[in-house]
Formats: structure tokens, C-alpha cells, sequence
């Protein structure tokens, strides 16, 4: 049970592994099946398949694993004829890779940002909501949501991104939202979106060309956010900018 706790906690902590379990063993083997073995990206470990060279072996083939796309793998040996161990046995692992959530920070903490951290956060996304005001941003509005207590362009220009991180700028001031959207676009990102109508749309990227930035970068900022179904209350629309979110996830681009 203290395994599955530590798996719990690297879940929680957004931090990527390999859970290596024994599924079949024959002969003389360090270990046998229901043996559990959890593999880091640094080499990290918590449990055993055996130790000596077998563990080694799969220790290898789970952080290749980790950088693939793959996200199983079997690993079969025969312990003394392909690792010159003396047990004499055969084991088969099943590698399984747990990647780290997506990520997505929501500028903001409005009626929409309620509506779109909550059901983000159901869906399986690490949400984290950034507002300076204590009065929006809060535990009893965004329950089990990271929250940031900061100004939203202060702590944009703060972020690396990356390439499993979306961004939803939702904040009460055009001009706020302005100055998130760039500060965050050159920076990689999954999704970048922001809030509001085709006609506040078109104004952000006109500002934008005009403050510097190439055609190629502008393209990618989503707005309007969400898919189209004509959602007008926050819930609807939270549900129309999760909807998009989930297809980036599991499919790697928004729609046209």
C-alpha cells in the first residue's frame, strides 16, 4: 500500500513515471508476479523487481519508455542465458508509463474562471487560477484549485510554458488581458486562448502585429475560446473552452 501512496503523491506533484509490474515468472527469479517497481526520469525508484541485473535492465527500458510515445511495454528475459544471472529463471515485466497532467493556468478569477478551472479540474487537468484580488481568488470559490494571489501579467511574464501547459486569459480588464497575451506568446504552450467576441478578437491581433509581433505568433492565439455550440451563460461556456481543451489533449490541435 505505500507504493500506491507514492504513486498518489508523484500524481499529485504532476510528476511523470514508469510502473513496472512483474506478470509472469518461471523458474528461480528474484521476484514474482505482483512485484511492483515505480521508475523516475532521473533513475529514481520506490519498490523492486529484483535487484541485480534484471533491475537494471528495467530501469533502462522504463526511462526510454518515459522519453517515447509509446506508453506500454513488455520486457521479457531469461535471467542466466540474456543477463548471465545465476537464478537460472524467466521473468516478463509490464511497463506501464504514467505521464505528468496537463497543465493549465487560468488568468483570472471571474464567473467564467469559476466555471472553467471546475470542470477543467474534473476532467483531469492541474489548474491553477491567478488573480490579485483575494475576494475572487479564493479557497471557498475555487475549491482544490492552486490559486496565486498576484497581478495575472506580473505572474505570466514569470512562466516558461511548455508544451503540456495551456493558458486561458479570462480576466475583467481588456487591457490586463492584453498584457498576458503578450507576455505569454512567444512562450510554448499546448493552447494559448483568450476570452471575449471576434470583434475584441480582431482588435487584440491588430495590437499585436502592431506591437511586434509576427503573423506566425499571433495565429496561434485562440479567440474567441471554445468550441462552437453558442454557449452563453459561464457554465455553457465553460463547458465549450473544456471542450476544446480536451481535444488539444487528444488530439494536439484545435480545430480550424
Amino acid at each position: 500500500m505505500d507504493l500506491y501512496a507514492e504513486m498518489a503523491a508523484l500524481i499529485a506533484e504532476g510528476r511523470p513515471f514508469v510502473l513496472a509490474t512483474v506478470i509472469e515468472s518461471s523458474g528461480s527469479t528474484p521476484q514474482k508476479p505482483g512485484s511492483k517497481m515505480v521508475v523516475l526520469g532521473d533513475g529514481g525508484l520506490r519498490g523492486t523487481v529484483g535487484g541485480g541485473a534484471i533491475e537494471h535492465q528495467i530501469i533502462h527500458a522504463a526511462r526510454t519508455l518515459l522519453e517515447s510515445s509509446e506508453h506500454t511495454r513488455v520486457i521479457e528475459t531469461h535471467l542466466t542465458h540474456e543477463l548471465g544471472m545465476c537464478c537460472g529463471g524467466r521473468m516478463k515485466v509490464f511497463l506501464e508509463k504514467h505521464g505528468a497532467p496537463p497543465r493549465l493556468t487560468v488568468f483570472g478569477a471571474g464567473h467564467v474562471a469559476r466555471e472553467l478551472a471546475l470542470l477543467a479540474h474534473r476532467v483531469g487537468f492541474r489548474v491553477t487560477v491567478v488573480d490579485a484580488r483575494p475576494e475572487w481568488a479564493n479557497p471557498e470559490r475555487f475549491p482544490g484549485i492552486e490559486l496565486v494571489l498576484k497581478d495575472p501579467a506580473d505572474h505570466a511574464r514569470t512562466l516558461s510554458g511548455g508544451t503540456g501547459h495551456c493558458f486561458c486569459i479570462t480576466t475583467h480588464d481588456h487591457p490586463l488581458d492584453q498584457a498576458v497575451v503578450e507576455a505569454l506568446l512567444d512562450k510554448p504552450s499546448a493552447y494559448l486562448g483568450v476570452i471575449g467576441s471576434r470583434r475584441k478578437a480582431e482588435r487584440f491581433r491588430m495590437r499585436l502585429r502592431a506591437a511586434g509581433f509576427s503573423d506566425e505568433a499571433v495565429a496561434r492565439l485562440r479567440s474567441p475560446m471554445g468550441v462552437d455550440i453558442g454557449a452563453l451563460t459561464p457554465e455553457e461556456i465553460a463547458v465549450s473552452i473544456v471542450g476544446e481543451l480536451i481535444r488539444v489533449r487528444r488530439q494536439g490541435a484545435p480545430a480550424e
